[in-house]
């Protein structure tokens, strides 16, 4: 388990039913600063989102990705930008051709459950 800290939610979504809206809530739940992002939402179970990745502020710890593999291939500089300690492809979310992208553009990414890896279920926000 991983200690508390920054997270960017790439997809993250009101749908209570959609894994980008579970993730707000595990994260929230486990004491991380979480950031929303959604270029349609202003918040997202009241935490403020950002329209895009480069609109949050500051460094991250973490970006979790639940986004389909060809959005994320379009976000492939902003997130090797950001330079975040972890980029984290939710399962769903990676694809070979989104893994080299990321891998050329200095980011290793992460594939797996997130949520998971903070000690936590997505079942267990319903």
């Amino acid at each position: 388990m991983t200690t508390p800290s920054r997270i960017a939610i790439l997809g993250a979504s009101s749908d209570r039913g959609k894994f980008g809206n579970k993730a707000v809530r595990a994260y929230v739940h486990a004491g991380w600063e979480v950031l929303p992002v959604n270029p349609r939402e202003a918040e997202i179970e009241g935490v403020p989102a950002y329209r895009s990745l480069a609109d949050v502020p500051g460094d991250l710890d973490r970006i979790s990705v639940y986004l389909p593999p060809p959005v994320t291939l379009g976000l492939v500089p902003a997130v090797a930008a950001r330079g975040a300690g972890e980029v984290w492809l939710n399962p769903g979310a990676a694809s070979p051709e989104l893994v080299a992208a990321l891998q050329k553009a200095g980011v290793e990414p992460v594939s797996g459950c997130s949520i998971v890896d903070i000690g936590l279920s997505p079942s267990q926000f319903p």
